[in-house]
Formats: structure tokens, C-alpha cells, sequence
């Protein structure tokens, strides 16, 4: 399998608790962020979202889709959230929301590996598209929250 490993920041001027829920609805990820298809709760969780099972399909800008699960594992509002995957890509992810005064940092950390055979045999020559594609996709994803937050979006860049 190829292993990834992504960190991207976001400086958003809004209020940590108005991004914090709209991160941690993501449900509603697909009204705002561009190449989400959609999402589907699976499990509810217990009543702090520990548990909870969401199912994801991207549309990559390169024209391949990904599907995956993500399992909340650990929830610390309005820090932290953080999920396992499985499915197309195995791992896990962290956000960590940091106030800076009226401005919000969002850091991203996503640890994965691909699991579909063509990525795997991709991967060598491939690599730098991938990567290219996770970072576009995760600036969709800021200039997107942003926007739908009526927000300015300052910074997003990888970590």
C-alpha cells in the first residue's frame, strides 16, 4: 500500500465555535465543499459523536472518486476531532482548531494509505498527482467554508 501524509492550514477570520460546527457537521460538508459528492450518516455515536460512522464519496479534480468511512474516535469541541478510515484509503485524520483572536487556524492532519490495487500500482510514477489532487481538494475545501461562512479566508497552504 502507499502511505500519505497530509498537513494543511487554514486561517479563517471567524469564530472558533461558528467553524468548529461547521466542521464537525460534516453532513453539510457537501453544501459548501466542492469534489464531496456526498455523505451518509452510518452509526449515531454516543451523544458526543464518539462512534459515529460517516460514509464519504470525493470526486478527485483528477477525474477518479474515493469512498471511505470515517469512525469518530475522539472529540474535544471546539479543538479537536478525530476520525479513523476505511475503505479506499485506511488511516486516520485530525482536525485541531486553534482561536488567534477573531481568526480561526484549522490544521488537518490526514494519515493514510491507499487500498485500490490501481493506486497502489500508480503510486510510484503517480505520487506527485495524488498529492496535487489532496492539496486542490483541501483548498476547495477552505476557500468553500470561507464562503459559506461569509468569512475571509486568509491562508491555505500545507502545514
Amino acid at each position: 500500500m502507499a502511505a500519505y501524509r497530509f498537513v494543511t492550514c487554514w486561517r479563517i477570520e471567524a469564530p472558533l465555535a461558528v467553524v468548529y460546527q461547521a466542521i464537525s457537521q460534516s453532513q453539510r460538508w457537501p453544501l459548501w465543499w466542492p469534489g464531496l459528492a456526498r455523505v451518509r450518516e452510518l452509526a449515531p455515536g454516543d451523544e458526543r459523536g464518539i462512534g459515529r460512522v460517516y460514509r464519504y464519496h470525493w470526486q478527485s479534480r483528477l477525474g477518479y472518486g474515493l469512498c471511505f468511512d470515517i469512525r469518530v474516535l475522539k472529540v474535544y469541541p471546539p479543538r479537536v476531532i478525530v476520525g479513523e478510515a476505511r475503505g479506499d484509503v485506511r488511516g486516520w485524520g485530525c482536525w485541531q482548531l486553534t482561536p488567534e483572536g477573531d481568526i480561526t487556524r484549522v490544521r488537518y492532519e490526514w494519515r493514510v494509505e491507499t487500498t485500490r490495487c490501481w493506486m497502489n500500482l500508480a503510486a510510484p510514477l503517480a505520487r506527485p498527482l495524488f498529492v496535487w489532487s489532496h492539496h486542490a481538494m483541501m483548498h476547495q475545501g477552505a476557500t468553500g467554508l470561507a464562503r459559506w461562512l461569509r468569512a475571509r479566508l486568509l491562508d491555505s497552504r500545507r502545514g
